[in-house]
């Protein structure tokens, strides 16, 4: 396949090698090293939080390399989408329990505390902001979207990002740049349209 690295295993022979203990901790760095990020612009992209991002990729990990060890992948081959799945699972899980737990403490939660929450919350610029923000970010270019997620959420700098995405440091502080413009302008042109 164009653009594979030949010296990359493939998935099915890094879920062989974890099976059959053959270097198995060597095996699942490699694992968790390959689906890392992916696993961690997903969780960022749905929760909109660095840290549950973090924690989100740390048990998708995890639970792949649980279930990975114990034998029950049918199809090695399609590690990236078991991978998916496993994301997808898990974040639905933290959801129906963030939603039970909001519905529990609406119904028998403490009012003073709701009250402090609400003081405390963001302002109503900022949460009007975010929506657009979003919206022009999905608007962006797959180059664009990458490297703006890269630099403010995982929090690259351009040197690990060019290892990242294999091209130069300069090449991605011009991507950047651009594509900090584009999101600036697109962000501007919708909040003027909601004027």
């Amino acid at each position: 396949m164009k653009g594979e690295n030949p010296t990359r295993p493939s998935d099915a022979i890094l879920v062989a090698r974890i099976e059959q203990d053959r270097d198995r901790p060597q095996a699942e760095a490699e694992l968790c090293a390959r689906f890392r990020q992916r696993v961690y612009l997903y969780g960022v992209r749905h929760l909109h939080s660095a840290s549950d991002a973090e924690d989100l990729t740390h048990d998708v990990l995890a639970k792949v390399i649980e279930r990975v060890r114990a034998g029950g992948m049918n199809e090695p081959e399609k590690l990236g989408s078991f991978v998916l799945g496993v994301c997808r699972t898990l974040l639905h899980e933290r959801w129906r329990i963030e939603s039970r737990r909001t519905k529990i403490l609406a119904k028998y939660g403490d009012t003073r505390a709701a009250a402090a929450d609400a003081s405390t919350s963001e302002p109503e610029a900022s949460t009007a902001l975010l929506p657009r923000v979003r919206s022009c970010l999905e608007r962006l270019g797959d180059r664009d979207r990458t490297v703006l997620l890269l630099s403010f959420y995982a929090e690259l700098d351009a040197t690990a990002l060019a290892r990242e995405l294999a091209i130069e440091a300069t090449h991605v502080r011009v991507i950047r740049h651009r594509a900090l413009g584009r999101l600036r302008a697109c962000v501007e042109a919708l909040e003027e349209l909601a004027k």
